[in-house]
């Protein structure tokens, strides 16, 4: 079941009748290569259970997201469609302009198909049936744009008058009737359509715009990438679809990447002037992220947790490669499968009545692996030596004090995250935002260290004990109304405390308390009228030590004492509950650490993949042929592969005939030809054509380039060599 040949071909095997197709589960895949496989299964159904609430959270969320913009396109097309009914559009000025909506969506071109697809549901079901979306990649000609956009929405086969025979005319026959590619054909199946809504009830007459609308809805074509088509192509198909704006009722929508401005960079005014458009801007990527990570990672109701490095590099890939949620979401998805995947006590990564029943279920070698941790570990240092007998060496008494910690786990995430909103609502509206300006940004500080041991929070305290009292009692107010909801006895507390400092700021009297105010000044200007008076240098002085004391020794206001009162309990807050994870113990349950997986998986480097496969072919084509011990490559290996390993020991610049002969006297060597005999090492035609394929195959993966330097060489690309 081998071929041979030098030209390309293809090659069709029927199947052994014998052999079955073998097709494994979900969860067969998860149990293939799991760390602990005695609680593999009982982890699959806990990973599945917790990804299907984030995904489902995350469809809710994005809905409610885009609900707006997606409204404001609902309520575009209806107020079009309902002009045109009443004769409004068909006006001498609007006689030929179609309603264009253009759709400013990002650079995250990744999240655009889930807008794009829940626009379409949302018209299907409120404004029209005839709803097409087309994308650049399927529509490079006029007569390909024009055919897409009829099969789209007429879900029929469209005819190319180039391409028509015989073969396809009968298939295409039994299955649909075809239909020629044009917009006469568009608009006869459009007045077909209506014609059969509106003649259910002949003799009643039409009681209400409303029902004109559904009669004659409008026929909407999305252009998904609009950046992305070929100008020519889009001028062509607005110019004829302005012929036909008075027969069919045809509205776009453009999806844009960049800016409006590309409208009329690649549309002229002769063409642009045939569009009537209305601008609509989505929510930014930045805005969807943060609303994203407040949701799902900045809560305590999902018990997975990301370090922070890892979320770091989510973040990064985020920031700087493609802007899109979508794929921050299948990072995080990717992470939360590893951690179940690697870590065998990720079975107690659950709620918490269900992590409390899993701890007594843990077997021996689990218990052992709970000890190897370096927080256990930690706390085990801490206890005293009878303690730390029996935990290393009593399985049940380990059992009630893992469920301890459990809770007190979960206890830690119900109050991190509370004073954390509260330290970012005091924070993040201060001069150069010392602690970040999102959220996200004093979440990974909070996650390194602690963090009322930076430099930045404590520039922070200080820019807050400069605050004026609107500003710091609206601050607190809003402190107040995130600690409320949270369904916690220590934060419920906090709420009150606040509220009582609250209440004490309310009744300070807005008058300045003036009891000490006239020896003061008396005390700060009787050395200013001292100092008009002739005197020496000594006396200048001492009385500029005076004043400066007398500056010092000032009493501070009420409103001062109350602000540093209320800051002191919010720095206890922050230094009681905003200690990193890692100071609690069993937080590896919970938390995965591992960012070098996640960066490997997430961030690609396909140089670097190529030259692993050409350098060693074995780990990618398992043919134990290939398998060599010093890392060289066999001889047997693919053809590019020995052209590879022979250009790395050229030069800048590798002559081509050279190159040629010590290939083929590789090849010779793998063929098992004898090495003195007189054909052994020559270049015949079907060698020289494996070679030249191998050339072209190194020069489009970037590895070599034709230079004019020499008319028989080419230049390397890559470091190394001699």
């Amino acid at each position: 079941m081998s071929t041979s040949s030098v030209s390309k071909g293809c090659f069709v095997f029927k199947p052994s009748a014998k052999k079955k197709k073998m097709s494994l589960s979900l969860e067969s895949y998860f149990i293939d290569g799991c760390e602990g496989a005695e609680s593999s299964e009982t982890r699959f159904k806990l990973c599945q259970n917790l990804w299907d609430k984030i995904k489902s959270d995350t469809e809710v969320l994005q809905d409610e997201l885009n609900r707006k913009i997606l409204d404001s396109l609902l309520d575009f097309t209806r107020k079009c469609s309902s002009a045109r009914q009443h004769g409004d559009w068909a006006s001498q000025m609007r006689a030929s302009e179609i309603p264009t909506a253009a759709l400013v969506l990002g650079v995250n071109v990744p999240d655009h198909d889930m807008t794009f697809q829940s626009l379409s549901e949302l018209l299907h079901q409120s404004v029209t049936p005839h709803v097409g979306s087309v994308e650049a990649k399927e529509c490079g000609a006029l007569k390909h744009l024009m055919k897409r956009v009829l099969e789209r929405l007429m879900d029929t086969v469209v005819d190319d008058d180039e391409e028509e025979e015989e073969e396809t005319e009968q298939t295409s026959a039994q299955l649909h009737q075809s239909v020629h590619c044009s917009l006469s054909a568009l608009c006869d199946w459009y007045i077909t359509k209506t014609k059969k809504s509106s003649s259910g009830t002949p003799g009643k007459k039409r009681s209400s715009p409303a029902k004109d609308e559904q009669q004659q809805p409008p026929v909407v074509i999305i252009f998904k990438d609009f950046e992305a088509f070929n100008p020519r192509v889009l001028q062509d198909f607005i110019l004829i679809c302005s012929r036909y704006i008075e027969r069919l009722p045809l509205m776009f929508i453009f999806g844009i990447a960049t800016s409006p401005s590309t409208i009329q960079r690649m549309l002229p005014h002769s063409v642009s002037s045939l569009l009537c458009i209305e601008l609509f801007q989505s929510l930014s990527c930045t805005q969807h992220l943060a609303t994203v990570i407040d949701q799902l990672i900045l809560t305590p109701r999902f018990p997975f947790k990301l370090n922070a490095k890892v979320m770091q590099v989510l973040l990064s890939i985020f920031l700087y490669h493609d802007f899109s949620v979508r794929n921050f979401i299948k990072g995080l998805q990717l992470a939360l499968l590893e951690h179940f995947h690697s870590q065998p006590l990720s079975v107690l990564c659950c709620k918490k009545k269900e992590a409390l029943l899993n701890v007594m279920q843990l077997s021996h070698r689990d218990l052992e692996r709970i000890r190897q941790l370096p927080s256990f570990k930690r706390y085990v240092e801490k206890q005293e030596s009878q303690e730390q007998v029996n935990l290393i060496t009593d399985d049940d008494h380990l059992k009630e004090t893992c469920r301890k910690m459990i809770k007190g786990l979960r206890k830690y995430h119900k109050n991190y995250y509370p004073i954390l909103r509260c330290l970012h609502t005091l924070t993040s509206a201060l001069p150069r935002y010392p602690l970040g300006k999102q959220i996200r940004e004093l979440h990974l500080t909070c996650l390194e260290k602690n963090v009322w041991e930076n430099e930045d929070y404590q520039s922070a305290m200080k820019l807050l004990k400069m605050l004026a009292k609107d500003e710091l009692i609206a601050s607190l107010c809003r402190c107040v109304e995130i600690l409320k909801p949270v369904k916690s006895k220590k934060m419920k507390s906090t709420a009150v405390q606040l509220e009582e400092l609250l209440a004490k700021f309310k009744q300070l009297d807005t008058a300045v308390v003036t009891e000490m105010a006239p020896s003061v000044e008396d005390s700060i200007t009787s050395p200013i009228k001292n100092l008009q008076k002739k005197t020496d240098l000594f006396q200048l002085q001492k009385t500029l030590l005076e004043m400066n004391e007398t500056r010092r020794s000032k009493k501070l206001s009420p409103f001062e004492i109350l602000r540093n009162e209320a800051l002191e309990f919010i720095d206890s807050l922050v230094k009681s509950h905003l200690s990193p994870p890692e100071s609690q113990t069993l937080h590896e349950v919970c938390y995965y650490s591992s960012s070098a997986t996640v960066r490997r998986h997430l961030n690609a480097t396909p140089r670097t993949s190529i030259q692993a496969a050409l350098s060693s072919p074995y780990y990618y084509l398992q043919n134990e042929n290939l398998k060599t011990e010093d890392g060289t490559v066999s001889n047997t290996a693919p053809d590019i592969c020995i052209a590879y390993k022979l250009h790395l020991e050229c030069g800048r610049l590798i002559n081509l005939y050279d190159w040629l002969e010590a290939y083929a006297t590789v090849v010779s060597a793998a063929d098992g030809n004898d090495p003195d005999s007189d054909g052994y090492g020559k270049v015949d035609e079907v060698k020289h054509a494996r070679f030249i394929r191998s050339v072209s195959e190194l020069e489009f993966l970037g590895f070599i380039k034709s230079t004019k330097q020499k008319t028989d060489h080419v230049a390397r690309l890559t470091w190394g060599g001699c």
